[in-house]
Parts: C-alpha cells; sequence; structure tokens
C-alpha cells in the first residue's frame, strides 16, 4: 500500500494549520482506499533538533535516515519509506515553528554528504509546503521554510506550495489585546477566503494521490 504522510509542526490541534492539512488528507483519501494517509503532530512528540551526534557520517556506516534515538526516529524511518509528504506550519515571525524547524534538521542533515555535498533522501517523492499566516498575499514578511525549502527540492523534488492568508488568529478577539487587527475585516476576509483555502487544500491532496497512484 502507497503512503503520504502529513507532518503537521503548528501547536493548536483544531485551528488554521490543522484544518488546512486535515482537509489535504480527506482530499488524498477520496482518490481510493491504496493509498494510507497518515498525519503526525509534531507537538505531540518529545524530540530535540540536530544533536550534531555524527552518526549518519560514520565511515562504512553512512545512512541518510537519522540516526540519534527519541520520539521523532519512527516518524523519519517512516518518510523514508513513504510515497508523498506534506509538510505543514503556522508563520511566526516570518519562519516556520521552532518544531518544524527542529524536525527539518534531523531529516535533511542526513542527506547532505560531505564528500561532493549533494542531497539524497532515500527515495523522491512528491511534496506539498502549506503554510497559514496573518500576512495577504501581497503583503506578508513570510521567509517560507527558508533554506530547508533548497534542500527538500534536492533531495525529494520541486514542492508544491499551498498558503492560507490573513487567518484568523482567535475565535473571539475581544478577550485578548490585539487592537491592531480589524475583527470585522479579518472576519469579512476569512468568510470570502477560508472555504476556498479549505478546498486548494482539498484538491492539492486529491492531486498527490493521483500522481503518486500514476508513477
Amino acid at each position: 500500500m502507497k503512503k503520504i504522510i502529513i507532518i503537521d509542526g503548528g501547536p493548536r490541534a483544531t485551528f488554521n494549520t490543522a484544518s488546512m492539512l486535515k482537509k489535504f488528507a480527506e482530499g488524498a483519501s477520496s482518490v481510493c482506499d491504496e493509498i494510507e494517509v497518515k498525519t503526525i503532530r509534531l507537538y505531540a512528540l518529545d524530540y530535540k533538533g540536530c544533536m550534531s551526534c555524527m552518526a549518519c557520517k560514520i565511515k562504512d556506516k553512512a545512512s541518510n535516515v537519522c540516526k540519534f534515538k527519541d520520539a521523532l526516529t519512527p516518524v523519519l524511518e517512516e518518510i523514508a519509506q513513504a510515497d508523498g509528504l506534506v509538510l505543514g506550519s503556522p508563520n511566526y515571525f516570518g519562519e516556520v515553528t521552532a518544531q518544524m524547524r527542529a524536525f527539518l534538521e534531523r531529516l535533511a542533515f542526513p542527506w547532505l554528504s560531505y564528500n561532493d555535498y549533494s542531497m539524497t533522501a532515500p527515495k523522491k517523492m512528491p511534496v506539498v509546503l502549506m503554510e497559514t499566516m496573518n500576512g495577504l498575499s501581497d503583503r506578508n514578511n513570510s521567509q517560507g521554510y527558508g533554506s530547508m525549502e533548497f534542500c527538500i527540492a534536492k533531495a525529494l523534488g520541486q514542492p508544491e506550495h499551498v498558503n492560507a492568508y490573513n487567518t484568523y488568529q482567535v475565535k473571539d478577539y475581544y478577550r485578548f489585546e490585539l487592537a491592531g487587527f480589524s475583527e470585522e475585516a479579518k472576519r469579512k476576509y476569512r468568510d470570502e477566503h477560508w472555504e476556498e483555502d479549505l478546498q486548494k487544500a482539498f484538491d492539492a491532496g486529491k492531486c498527490m494521490a493521483e500522481n503518486i497512484l500514476k508513477a
């Protein structure tokens, strides 16, 4: 059976990023029963970023899967055998969450060869990078997945982007010190665009599943 792994790098299990990833999973699952779609929440795991143990670089024992043992180990091993990968994160200070960045260090460093500086993953696969943010499509501070996107593209293949902009931050703006935002304007934008954003995520999931079956 084919498998798509979805990595949720957001802290809230039912809010913007999680909702987009859920729709992606629904889209992928709608294609057929021959593809398993599994979602893993990074905030539910106890792990760290790269420990610089260099175990993945030992001569005659080099590995393109991280060798450090913790809660992330089975996730990385599962991704190595997967057929599709989806990474989702809210935008914090223009970047993905710390949990996502730590995950990406552990994912990508074993791919890097210090012999010829090539990037080699266990296998190529389609990748979707998803991001939710307060900024608008034409006015935001997002650096996306930063330098890690280059590593992903070199090792796995050019990723697709699915973003949701100007997202709701909380359900009740009047409970928080958020006077810099117009709740009315945020609500209006959400009413006009949120279902469309969810549909984009659904369609991206469906497309990935269809492409995996064709491969």
